[in-house]
């Protein structure tokens, strides 16, 4: 269903995974999916295709610009994280922030991320205070310092989804980012799912996978962007 396509990126070029609803993308919800640290993985490509099929326009950013490791290899995908420019991988969200709006004619998008990507769609909500509406971050971690984000600049609505398992960003965690959100006046809330761990939507991943809980982030995930953004 989707195709990689090359965007405009603040002077150069990104690259990414875009999936387009059958009748075109001018006139649909504008998503945008963060990956989690594996990659430009084929599950992130599945989700893209997944948001057409509901009649999204999805776009995946490369933010490792074609580097890739396997779901069992955790050790590999830390160091590509961990190598991460965050100048780079800004300007690469925000040159496909730009170019959802384009292919849509929206005036706003969402952003959806998984573990790094969710962390990551967190900050990007808070530099692109113009064009981000809606934010989903699920178990989302933003393990660099110097990331740490500006929420007072941050207009979007946050509906986030919390492992109640998960050592990485816990449900406590969760609890102080929507305070935070709150004191700030913005709408913010978490999902918490009993019993399940870190990366529980990715159905590459057996060992930690759960339909059930996958099923209702899901659901809820698109419920909360046509809300927001339809």
């Amino acid at each position: 269903m989707g195709e990689r396509i090359e965007f405009p990126s603040n002077g150069s070029h990104g690259h990414g995974y875009l999936a387009v609803p059958s009748g075109g993308s001018e006139g649909t919800i504008a998503v945008l999916v963060i990956q989690e640290w594996w990659g430009l993985i084929d599950q992130i490509e599945r989700t893209c295709d997944r948001f057409a099929g509901a009649g999204f326009t999805a776009l995946a950013p490369d933010l490792y610009h074609g580097k890739a490791v396997p779901v069992t290899e955790p050790d590999e995908a830390a160091k590509l994280m961990m190598a991460l420019q965050l100048e780079g991988a800004a300007k690469d969200l925000s040159g496909a922030v730009d170019e959802l709006l384009r292919r849509t004619a929206a005036s706003s998008v969402g952003v959806v991320g998984f573990c790094m990507g969710g962390g990551l769609a967190l900050v990007l909500a808070c530099q692109r205070p113009d064009a981000v509406a809606a934010v989903v971050p699920a178990y989302g971690v933003i393990p660099w310092p110097d990331a740490r984000p500006d929420y007072s600049k941050m207009r979007a609505a946050v509906e986030g989804h919390v492992a109640g398992l998960d050592g990485s960003f816990t449900p406590a965690a969760a609890d102080a980012l929507v305070a935070e959100l709150s004191a700030l006046g913005r709408s913010a809330s978490f999902y918490e799912y009993p019993g399940v761990d870190h990366a529980f939507f990715n159905d590459d991943r057996p060992e930690v996978y759960n339909a059930e809980a996958a099923g209702l982030l899901w659901d809820r995930t698109v419920a909360f962007l046509r809300s927001q953004l339809g």
